[in-house]
């Protein structure tokens, strides 16, 4: 009797449909053209040229081999499966996620219903967001009638469990022994092949009938969840805190401090926070920056925004005696004190760059101001500030550099987009300039201690009436149906305004110019090189912000500046009441409302008892930011963090995050009540 699982003498491997050897008696494995997928110790060998095979038979675990009197002592041949559903696309069955786009490149993908790009963070999905695959990075088809998937995509799905865990229910797998038949599954395609530390196979029978004789496996698939240390670890990577020193033991201040946060979505992340305080003024420059085809340009704006903002408030006197201490080489006075997180970067090789456009900016200020006027308006500074800036950006990339290095980086940061949403804050003065559809919130409480929500930007896209009217009366007439389609500015781009993107600002003559005389990596870049549709009268886009001034109250107890990856999951009013809360100590508990959900007496306790429990990990969080960020991604459908669903979604590979969420940057800023109150008592 041969060696348990050995193959016999002058036995060959058989087509198990025609019955022809497929191997000749001694002969080794068959080789190319196989792609072997290691599973438990074996190897399954499959044809690149054999039809797609069910996923569930690449992902089941092949168990040890089975001796011949195993196979004699097998039970009864297993009943035949039910009919399963039909199966799905890889693309149909992540299209349960979505891809948040900006703007788009023309390489073309397979998509559900529109083009798209394989840059997740360059890419348009006209109406509801999907995902799209690319054509170009493809694998073997493992779906019938599957569209190609890269690899990149779908194997780390192997490799988390995701397809089992995750999209379980849409494929339909009775997780038999790979060598019972598969009446869905040409068995003759399948091969087997040992693994070198392995000498032995897993004998096939000689019929049909036989054949089917296998024992019957099932294999449970395994939950991989992060523990509540992990989650806390990854919530506070990025968290930081400031509280305002008090001056002679009185926080002269209106500002207590401020909690800030970032959980990326995008590798690298895109979104950038800024925070710092006004050292030859008063006041403090609050900031959050989401950007869009690339980190360059938000990256750019979070460096350099605060610095015009702050050379717009300064005198003239004070610009003169900078100018001056400039010339003669002495040591510069300070103008901000950085608030930043150690993860923060600041480019280096650039501030020499930098530096020498601020000057310029400078002294432009000194010609036009005598110093006869000594009031400075605010909202004047903040609007004169950022489109100064987004002009020597423009200008910076047409003028070029010659180190090939800043000449590669101006023209990234030029040709990718940002758009911002900064808070000056100076005594009772409150000032929010927005560009783009980042959000300041206003927490305010009421006198029965509820919170309400007061909005102080508005969202510069396709839900704005107002700015579709501005863009419609900026173009000629016969231009009203395209500059705006399906929601998207020339129907690619979400925002109305932001800074760079000189795709939709320079001409197209400029435009092939400098990419023309640019280095080969911006040649070679086809985003670069796609000219928008109907491209008639540019500039289409503008980074001019919108002021709204807010003089404060002592009932205005905190700020919420966000990107848009915050408001796309929360809403404004829960957003207000859940930093509130977390601030005050105080949580008015609200009616359980189910949804719709047909919930028993026994679920409903249990619910209630679950809100109690979870009631003493509430000030686990010592940042409001962090906190909030922990609600944004964890909460269920009854308002609650869930643990599973935040550890589900915070485990999920880079591949797959964007395609769930977007990058979330959050400033929470916390005012002083009763020094607001002695402002309004001196008045």
């Amino acid at each position: 009797m041969p060696a348990a699982g050995g193959l016999r003498a002058g036995a060959g491997w058989r087509d198990r449909s025609w019955g022809a050897p497929l191997l000749a008696a001694g002969s080794p494995p068959p080789q190319a053209p196989f792609l072997p997928l290691q599973r438990g110790g074996f190897v399954c060998l499959v044809s690149f040229f054999s039809p797609p095979l069910s996923p569930c038979s690449i992902l089941s675990p092949l168990p040890a081999p089975c001796s011949g009197l195993e196979r004699e002592l097998a039970p009864p041949p297993c009943p035949p499966p039910p009919p399963p559903p039909p199966l799905m696309s890889i693309s149909a069955l992540l299209s349960m996620g979505r891809c948040c786009c900006r703007c788009c490149c023309p390489r073309g993908l397979w998509m559900l219903s529109a083009p798209c790009c394989d840059d997740r963070r360059m890419c348009v999905c006209p109406g509801p967001r999907r995902i799209g695959i690319p054509v170009r990075s493809s694998s073997l088809p493992l779906f019938s009638d599957a569209m190609p998937a890269p690899t990149q995509l779908f194997f780390p799905l192997i490799r988390n469990c995701e397809l089992s865990r995750v999209y379980g229910t849409a494929c339909y797998c009775h997780h038999k022994h790979l060598c019972c038949p598969s009446p869905y599954v040409p068995q003759s395609r399948l091969r087997y092949a040992p693994h070198p530390a392995y000498a032995t196979f897993c004998r096939p029978k000689e019929s049909w009938w036989q054949y089917t004789q296998g024992r019957r496996y099932a294999s449970t698939p395994q939950r991989f969840y992060l523990t509540p240390p992990q989650v806390n670890s990854i919530l506070k990577a990025n968290e930081y805190s400031f509280k305002v020193p008090e001056f002679d033991g009185k926080n002269v201040s209106s500002v207590l401090g401020f909690d800030s946060n970032q959980l990326p979505a995008n590798a690298p992340i895109e979104d950038r926070r800024s925070a710092a305080t006004c050292l030859q003024t008063r006041g403090m420059l609050l900031g959050v920056f989401d950007g869009h085809a690339g980190c360059a340009c938000s990256q750019a704006v979070s460096e350099r925004l605060f610095y015009y903002i702050a050379v717009s408030l300064l005198p003239h006197e004070t610009l003169l005696e900078i100018e001056n201490a400039v010339e003669s080489g002495r040591a510069l006075l300070p103008i901000l004190q950085w608030h930043k997180h150690p993860n923060d970067y600041f480019s280096k090789e650039a501030s020499k760059l930098y530096f020498n456009s601020l000057r310029t900016y400078w002294q432009e200020l000194i010609d036009l101001n005598t110093g006869e006027s000594t009031d400075i308006d605010v909202k004047e500074a903040l609007i004169n500030a950022f489109k100064r800036l987004d002009n020597d950006i423009s200008l910076e990339a047409q003028v070029g550099d010659p180190n090939s290095f800043l000449n590669y980086l101006v023209l990234r940061v030029a040709f990718s987009g940002a758009t911002a949403c900064v808070a000056h804050v100076d005594g009772v003065d409150l000032h929010v300039a927005n560009t783009g559809d980042s959000r300041a919130m206003l927490g305010v409480q009421e006198e029965d201690g509820s919170w309400s929500a007061v909005t102080l930007s508005n969202d510069h896209n396709a839900q704005n009436e107002r700015e579709l009217e501005r863009l419609k009366l900026e173009h000629p007439k016969n231009e009203a149906k395209s500059v705006v389609k399906q929601d998207r500015l020339l129907g690619l781009l979400m925002p109305f305004r932001a800074f760079g993107d000189v795709k939709f600002k320079w001409s197209i003559d400029l435009q092939k110019r400098v990419i023309e005389s640019g280095p080969d990596q911006l040649n070679d870049n086809e985003y670069t090189k796609f000219i928008p549709p109907n491209y008639y009268t540019p500039p289409y886009l503008t980074a001019e912000p919108e002021v709204t001034y807010h003089r404060l109250r002592p009932q205005d107890k905190f700020l919420v500046l966000a990107t848009d990856g915050l408001w796309e999951t929360m809403h404004r009013q829960d957003v207000v009441r859940i930093v509130g809360e977390y601030l005050t100590g105080m949580h008015h508990q609200q009616p359980i409302a189910v949804g719709g959900y047909k919930v028993t007496l026994g679920q409903m306790h249990g619910l209630l008892t679950e809100r109690r429990a979870k009631m003493s990990s509430v000030f686990e969080d010592q940042n409001a930011a962090t906190h909030l960020i922990r609600h944004a991604v964890g909460n269920n459908e009854f308002g609650t963090v869930d643990h599973e669903r935040l550890s589900k979604m915070l485990s999920l590979p880079e591949e797959l995050a964007r395609m769930y969420r977007d990058d979330i940057t959050i400033i929470v800023v916390q005012f002083n009540s009763h020094v607001v109150g002695a402002y309004q008592n001196q008045e």
